[in-house]
């Protein structure tokens, strides 16, 4: 393992059984990923990006293999400890926002930080901060159904940053956005990456995104590879 690594996975397979053979969806991939990356994986559907994404986050189990953030073995953790990684050390961000609807943006945004046991008055002054910062400083009061699907999913991403996390793991983050909407959540991410140094290893259909990633993989047949920037 390279220590200098945010996050370092090696060896991982994961194969599925159904009723007959089992199904193999990762083959010994590898990878690591420096802090304040932006590393894009793509793939065709089916290919088993969600798969891996979830393995990295710690949400699903490899057959073999090992993936640490911050040198820590991920899935060494069992239980408390694991709930604790996740909440504190990892942020995601998924396709469906998953936004509570009773909830107003700052609200949903301090979520995680109240699960965490902070304050109330630190969760709503770190909502704050990062609804300001993914551009919703106007919308703090406003409810899910009030705002746009762009919106939304700029709501999610800063819920998903509200505990500081090593690395932000985000599974077609614009996949139910249109072209242009997705591309503001593109520069959006680059610019998170850049000028608060965060890490994120986004699983996407949409090779565009790659002009703002440092590093774009793509997996295929079982294995991960380096495509040229």
């Amino acid at each position: 393992m390279n220590m200098t690594a945010i996050l370092s996975a090696q060896g991982l397979s994961r194969s599925y059984r159904g009723t007959g053979t089992p199904v193999g969806v990762l083959k010994d991939v590898s990878l690591e990923v420096a802090e304040g990356q932006v590393v894009c994986i793509v793939g065709a559907s089916g290919a088993g990006k969600s798969t891996l994404l979830h393995i990295l986050g710690s949400l699903d189990r490899p057959d073999t293999g090992q993936v640490f953030v911050r040198g820590q073995d991920v899935h060494a953790l069992t239980g408390k400890r694991l709930d604790n990684l996740r909440s504190e050390t990892l942020g995601f961000v998924f396709q469906f926002h998953f936004l509570l609807p009773d909830f107003t943006a700052l609200e949903n945004v301090m979520m995680p930080a109240l699960v965490a046991r902070r304050t109330a008055a630190d969760a709503t002054r770190e909502a704050t901060h990062w609804l300001e910062r993914v551009g919703l400083s106007d919308r703090l009061q406003h409810r899910p159904g009030e705002l746009s699907g762009g919106e939304q999913q700029r709501v999610a991403i800063a819920r998903a940053l509200i505990n500081r996390p090593a690395v932000v793991f985000a599974d077609e983050p614009t996949g139910n956005l249109d072209d242009a909407t997705g591309e503001g959540i593109h520069r959006l991410i680059r610019d998170l990456a850049d000028a608060d140094r965060k890490t994120f290893v986004v699983v996407t259909h949409k090779r565009q995104f790659g002009t703002y990633a440092d590093r774009m993989l793509e997996l295929a047949e079982h294995s991960l590879r380096e495509l040229e920037s």
